[in-house]
């Protein structure tokens, strides 16, 4: 009996402590501008943010950190995805809410900082070469 209960015990725990998938689908993502294109004109400071649609899900968001690195996210919420619902960005351009759900996302590392959201925001790479910014995945 201590052995049926020992390996209950290790297989709850084994699936308690699974990582979480995200269910955001894998579309290809390819942006490429230089840094003084108009549409970036937010990222010339850190803290700013600038939305995208066209690309991923439901657009991307390009955010230029405290410490001016640059990151990018889908902007489909994680909150019922297959809603496919676009996140907006917050002002100040700290946080990103999901309209439909109220879920709030951290720009900083698109953790998710208010229910119901529970899964990051999908990231994607970004690189900076020379004047151009490129985000893919």
């Amino acid at each position: 009996m201590k052995k049926y209960i020992g390996l209950v015990m290790v297989i709850l725990l084994f699936t308690s402590c699974a990582k979480e998938e995200t269910l955001i689908p894998d579309l290809p993502v390819n942006f490429s501008a230089p840094l003084t294109d108009p549409r970036l004109s937010r990222l010339s400071t850190a803290g700013g943010a600038v939305t995208l649609t066209g690309y991923g899900v439901a657009g991307i968001i390009i955010y230029r950190r405290a410490d001016n690195a640059y990151v990018a996210y889908d902007r489909c919420s994680t909150v019922n995805p297959e809603q496919k619902n676009a996140v907006v960005v917050d002002d100040p351009s700290l946080t990103a809410t999901d309209p439909v759900s109220g879920a709030k996302y951290s720009l900083y590392d698109g953790s998710p900082v208010k229910a119901p959201a529970k899964t990051s925001l999908k990231q994607y790479g970004v690189t900076i070469a020379g004047n151009t910014l490129q985000v893919t995945n």
